[in-house]
Formats: structure tokens, sequence, C-alpha cells
């Protein structure tokens, strides 16, 4: 529903700025895309800013990886994911941006009010509001199976290797980590709490603790790659036939980008909240695979 709906923005954007169709006809342009202040009208420090806001709609996309186990022809299937995401992302993320920015001014989207909802009730499609906030609804619903099906299989990977309760290692009749996604569901609820007690700054608060954490996940596998690359220089493991472009110097420059966006975030009063969680959260982390790792010790 969310790819339908991106692609007819795209189509009715595109019919617009062509053929000149309804109320917004007269006025599109591409232009908007370097008038009204440029690409930075408050500044580049502002539009820095925003970086946790672009990381945080980035996120999930390392779950590519994380199917493998599940795949039934890995080596195909993910070649097949990994090679189409830059096509993705350039309609979906980048060609969405531009279609709003063109068709109307960032000046005149209203703080609060879905782009996508303002530019379809200003071509005229009755309840644009409606259909909007089902699609959003169902992205949502979306992304929360996605985090509990990558939650689930990890924790019960942590179990299986003696780092979380054994209970967690427990299969349902059909094969799934039941008791693992369980938990992760109910740890889930924890926003809901958090949206009651400040529902004015739970969005910011929930996705900076989210960006902080699948930053430090994006960052292992960075340097997961980079000690992999080394043992197969030295002859310990076997190279394979995809491999990262420009690497290792793509991965440096990927750990110094999110070491970036970190710093920015941690600048930031909305988003520093992010960086608190995270440094308590890492400490609990440190000490419980000690004590993990204690344990397996004796």
């Amino acid at each position: 529903m969310k790819v339908v709906a991106i692609l007819a923005l795209i189509v009715i954007g595109i019919g617009i700025l062509t053929f000149g169709f309804s109320t917004l006809g007269d006025t599109a342009s591409v232009r908007y895309l370097w008038t009204d202040g440029g690409f930075a009208p408050h500044g580049a420090w502002q539009s820095m800013l925003a970086m946790h806001g672009i990381v945080f709609a980035y996120l999930g996309i390392e779950l590519v990886g994380l199917t493998a186990g599940e795949a039934k022809n890995p080596k195909e299937t993910l070649r097949k994911a990994i090679n189409t995401l830059p096509v993705r992302i350039a309609v979906f993320y980048i060609g969405a941006l531009v279609i709003l920015l063109s068709v109307l001014s960032w000046t005149k989207y209203t703080p609060g009010v879905s782009p996508f909802v303002q530019v379809l009730a200003s071509v005229g499609i009755p309840g644009a509001a409606g259909i909007m906030n089902f699609v959003v609804l169902t992205a949502a619903l979306s992304a929360c199976n996605s985090g509990i099906y990558s939650a689930g299989r990890m924790l019960r990977g942590l179990a299986v290797s003696g780092e979380a309760p054994a209970a967690m290692k427990r299969l349902s009749d059909r094969r799934l980590p039941l008791p693992a996604v369980v938990l992760s569901t109910a740890i889930m609820g924890f926003g809901v709490v958090v949206n009651v007690v400040s529902p004015d700054k739970a969005f910011v608060y929930i996705t900076s603790v989210n960006v902080y954490a699948g930053m430090w996940t994006w960052a292992m596998i960075l340097v997961a790659h980079l000690r992999y690359r080394a043992k197969v220089r030295a002859g310990l493991l076997p190279t394979v036939d995809f491999r990262m472009p420009g690497a290792p110097v793509t991965n440096w420059l990927a750990l110094l980008c999110l070491t970036f966006v970190a710093i920015l975030m941690g600048a930031s009063s909305d988003t520093r909240l992010g960086l608190y969680v995270w440094v308590i959260w890492f400490a609990v982390m440190i000490a419980g695979y000690r004590v993990a790792r204690g344990r397996a010790a004796r």
C-alpha cells in the first residue's frame, strides 16, 4: 500500500509539472528545488540537524542480511535485493521528495500536516487525509512486524549462544521463536507509555533512541566486514564474488558519517536524550555480556 501510494503521488506530480492540471498546475515548477532560500534556507547547521530523521527512515535496511538464514536461495535472493536497493531509494525516497518540493514550495507546507496529504488535497482528491492515514497505519504495522521478526530471531540467537535466558531458545510447533517474539512485543509496548507521558515529544524521543541503536548496529556490521576482509587477505577465510564496492575505504567513510550524525544528535537538545539512554543501555549490555561470559567460563 505504501509503495502504491508513493508511486501514485509521483505519477500525479509528474502530471502536474508536465500538463499543469489541478490548481497546482499554474505554479508548480522544479525551480522550487533551489528558490525560496535554496537547499539550506535556514543555514547548513539547521539542515544537518535533520539527519537523525533521515537515518531513522533507513533503519531496518540491515534486515536484508538477517533474512539470509530463512531464504531458500540466499546467494541469489540477497544479491538481487541488495542490488535493487539503490533503485528503490532513488524512486521512493529521492523521487518522492523531488516531486513534493516541485509541486509546492517548501514554504507552503504546514508543520504537523503530512506533505502527502497537503498535495493530494490541493489536487482535489476527496478523502486524501483518510487515505494517507490508512497508508501510514499499514506502514507502521509493517515496521512493527519487521522489528518483532528481527528482535525475536536475534534474541533466540543470543540464547543459543548462552548470552540470553535459556527460555528464549524454545521454538513453537511451527519452528517459530515464540517466547522471544512475545518478549520483544511486550517491550515494544514501552513506546505506548512514552506517548502517554510526553505525547508532544514521544516521536522524537523514540526515534532518537532507535537511531543510536541502529547506527551502532551498522557500525558493528562495518567493523565485522573489515575484520572479515583482513582474514581473507591473510588466507584464513575464503573470498566471495559479491564484494562491497570501494572497501575498505567505503567502510571507513561510512563509520565517519555515522560518528558525525551521532555528534549532531548529541548537540541537539531534542535528540540528546537518545545519547543518554544509549550510554546507559550500552553499559547494561557490557555488564550483562561480562556476566554471561563469566558463567560460560565456569
